[in-house]
């Protein structure tokens, strides 16, 4: 089992990650971006009101026109759960919908989840699946799973995820890191807790130390993205992440925000133009959902990783994540049968909130 901070483009090999390998648990990768704390907003707001917000939502996020694959290739449905495939890239400003759609792309996935939410509607499920997992990629042999969008462009994502899990991918949604900027500022800040020191790269010549900082949009946005000024880079940035959305999470369902209808839209407002979507996916359609998830708070979102079977090495040389197919049956069949929670609980999964 690889630890869910462990990169295999990393270059310090094997033995390194090996090292880092938890015994007892598997700590989850818990990155849960912006189109996630989105939906948490759009969930607790009710009445007239959250159908102004979602239409907010509606105007400002962008479309993908074909965003599934051909019906004779997916799963069918069989419950009234909810499947989002969400993926995050950090283009540093670049519109998310530059590369939607159905056409190959060169742009490949920085962040892949599926969130799921179980029909009860009483929690949302956000699993993190590691870039670089070699699978089958339907149509192109194996290679890493990001690079289902390379190839096929957003359908051919969805097909790849739907054929691993055999879970009808019910929407589909892009974010760029960027998003995070604006989110920030329309909470007035955000309150995190350093336990390392660093000088950004983005701010030339800042620098912040351990403990509390209140960081404005612009100081949070080269928080979440930076990875030179740490010794373990990737790893340290992506706990810097799991770090700053719970800090963004909290803060987002506390009551004052909650109890201040411009905060809120300002926040959705903000987010939204670096939010793709599918074209079901309208104000209409996260209006209807939000009004199932009136009860969804923090503490009800629950995010792991899909347990992988190691690293190694593929037939052409790429460093490669090795899937765990008893993993991926065992969640398969939680999923389909409404149980996995009982599933994150059982393998001791550690949830980020």
């Amino acid at each position: 089992m690889t630890h869910p901070f462990d990169s295999p483009d990393d270059d310090r090999g094997a033995d390194f990650r090996e090292r880092r390998r938890p015994v007892k648990k598997r700590r989850g990768r818990k990155v849960l971006i912006a189109v996630g704390v989105v939906l948490a907003l759009v969930a607790v707001v009710a009445g007239g009101y959250l159908f102004n917000l979602a239409r907010t939502f509606d105007s400002g996020s962008s479309k993908i026109e074909q965003a599934f694959p051909d019906e004779s290739t997916r799963p069918k449905k069989t419950d009234t759960s909810m499947n989002i495939l969400v993926m995050g890239s950090d283009s540093r400003g670049a519109a998310a919908s530059d590369n939607a759609g159905a056409t190959p792309t060169d742009q490949r996935a920085d962040t892949l989840m599926l969130m799921h939410i179980p029909a009860d509607r009483k929690n949302i499920y956000t699993m993190s699946i590691m870039r670089d997992l070699w699978v089958d990629i339907p149509g192109h042999g194996e290679a890493k799973i990001n690079s289902a969008l390379a190839l096929g462009g957003t359908p051919l994502m969805v097909q790849t995820v739907e054929s691993i899990f055999q879970q009808r991918v019910d929407h589909v949604a892009m974010i760029d890191f960027e998003g995070f900027k604006g989110l920030t500022d329309a909470l007035g800040g955000v309150t995190v807790n350093l336990n390392l020191p660093f000088t950004s790269n983005d701010l030339k010549g800042q620098s912040f130390a351990p403990g509390q900082h209140t960081f404005n949009g612009t100081e949070a946005l080269a928080f979440v993205r930076e990875r030179h000024a740490y010794a373990d880079g990737d790893y340290q940035r992506v706990r810097n992440q799991q770090e700053f959305l719970r800090a963004i999470i909290k803060k987002s369902t506390a009551g004052q925000t909650l109890s201040n209808p411009i905060t809120i839209n300002n926040m959705v407002g903000a987010v939204s133009p670096f939010v793709t979507v599918d074209k079901s996916f309208d104000s209409g359609a996260v209006a209807g959902l939000g009004l199932e998830l009136t009860d969804i708070r923090a503490q009800n979102t629950v995010m792991f990783t899909l347990p992988t079977g190691g690293v190694g090495t593929s037939t052409d040389g790429q460093s490669i994540v090795l899937a765990d197919p008893n993993a991926i049956n065992d969640i398969s069949g939680a999923m389909a049968s409404g149980t996995l929670g009982e599933y994150v609980a059982a393998n001791e999964f550690e949830n980020g909130n």
